[in-house]
């Protein structure tokens, strides 16, 4: 069993760090609120006081924070995860952030005599506490097959892509569709119900219909009522949705559903509803469509 580093233990990173803890593995673990990990340290996780005490404890140190910024925050100065790495050791992020960033981090990391690969994962917590989440890696390819073992302790699927950054590139390819998905889901449920068709009757129908997909399948039915904590909400979606129109105008793709999408996303945070899950962009379209 390997001797395991996790930062970040929110609600996608918490769950696979217990995860890593279920598979045997010893992990030491740091989150920015203490306190949102007591259920890890009560399951057996060592605590960490610093991102860099994590990197120093562990043989191989997992990240999974919000955005680029965090990313910037927890592997910058004197209590950073750079400052804790050394020869030998591996570094894989697992958020979802800027590829040029990921890839000037990479670099870094590097120059201390580590490796660090990027590991973007696809799925939701309904899918990662399954046991089906999929996860996407970037980086060296003899180092991803001395992870790959672990990762798969996280989930059943783990596929290198190519070199630093690649990762996160595709998982914002990946994620444009999950909102452009979730949209146009709405539109056809609205259109049933003025139509006549009960909301209920409209969702049973598109979820097993050619159309569902595995994230119309689980995402679907939160028109019919939001779950309690969201799997991944309007601002988070909308982070994402901004890298993917970042990339496509560097690279000149034209992107037209995921800019449309982006701005009911927009739409969803100017009514309040950024701590919602982004399905809430069918309320949204509810609204303009005027169904209450």
């Amino acid at each position: 069993m390997a001797n395991l580093g996790f930062i970040g233990l929110g609600v996608m990173g918490g769950r696979m760090a217990k995860r890593l803890l279920d598979a045997g593995h010893s992990v030491t673990g740091y989150n920015r609120t203490k306190s949102k990990a007591q259920w890890l340290l009560d399951a057996g996780m060592v605590w960490g006081e610093t991102p860099r005490a994590v990197a120093k404890a562990a043989d191989i140190t997992f990240s999974m924070v919000t955005n680029t910024e965090a990313l910037h925050s927890i592997t910058e100065g004197p209590d950073g995860v750079l400052a804790g790495l050394g020869p030998g050791k591996i570094y894989v992020d697992m958020s979802t952030v800027s590829p040029v960033f990921s890839q000037e981090l990479a670099k870094q990391v590097a120059e201390i005599g580590s490796v660090m690969l990027d590991s973007p994962v696809s799925g939701s917590v309904e899918t990662l506490e399954q046991g089906k989440l999929s996860l996407m890696v970037g980086g060296d390819a003899e180092t991803f097959e001395k992870v790959k073992l672990i990762l798969l302790d996280i989930g059943p699927k783990a596929t290198h892509v190519g070199k630093n950054g690649l990762a996160v590139t595709m998982k914002i390819a990946t994620n444009l569709s999950l909102a452009v998905q979730m949209l146009a889901f709405s539109e056809g449920v609205l259109l049933a119900e003025k139509s006549g068709i009960d909301r209920e009757v409209a969702v049973e129908v598109l979820t097993n219909s050619v159309i569902a997909s595995p994230m119309v399948k689980y995402r679907g039915p939160f028109v019919l009522g939001q779950p309690d904590e969201a799997w991944f909400d309007c601002y988070m979606m909308q982070k994402d949705m901004s890298l993917t129109l970042e990339l496509g105008r560097e690279l000149k793709v034209p992107l037209p559903t995921t800019a449309v999408t982006n701005e009911f996303l927009t739409a969803a945070r100017g009514m309040g509803l950024e701590e919602q899950d982004f399905a809430i962009i069918f309320d949204v379209l509810a609204q303009m469509s005027g169904v209450k």
